[in-house]
């Protein structure tokens, strides 16, 4: 079965992607986190966060699945960094989203 979401444009469905992966404030005090370092062990966000270790793996998980962040594993440790780039990539993804509903609207009453 092809989900619906197919149906959208590829913009609506990047932003929305990431969006989702963003929907969860430990995940954006992750990269908040990872932005003022160069990289960070996953026992480093741990100690920042008042979650416990496993519920941070989950959010660092779904931060890289979006590509928001990249992560090296070494044996039992893992290094994660944000993706600046991705990061970047989004924030004008939404601008134009939002500039375009802010177009579309303009001059425009509502109820």
């Amino acid at each position: 079965m092809v989900a619906k979401s197919t149906e959208f444009p590829p913009l609506e469905r990047d932003v929305a992607t990431i969006a989702k992966a963003l929907s969860h404030p430990a995940r954006i005090a992750i990269l908040k986190i990872l932005a003022a370092a160069d990289g960070c062990m996953c026992g480093d966000i741990v100690e920042k966060l008042p979650l416990a270790q496993s519920t941070v793996s989950q959010h660092l998980k779904y931060l890289k699945e979006a590509g928001l962040i990249t992560g090296d594993s070494e044996g039992t440790k893992s290094c994660y960094c944000a993706n600046f780039d991705a990061v970047k990539a989004f924030k004008e993804n939404f601008d134009a989203v939002f500039a375009e509903i802010h177009t579309i609207r303009s001059g425009r009453a509502c109820c």
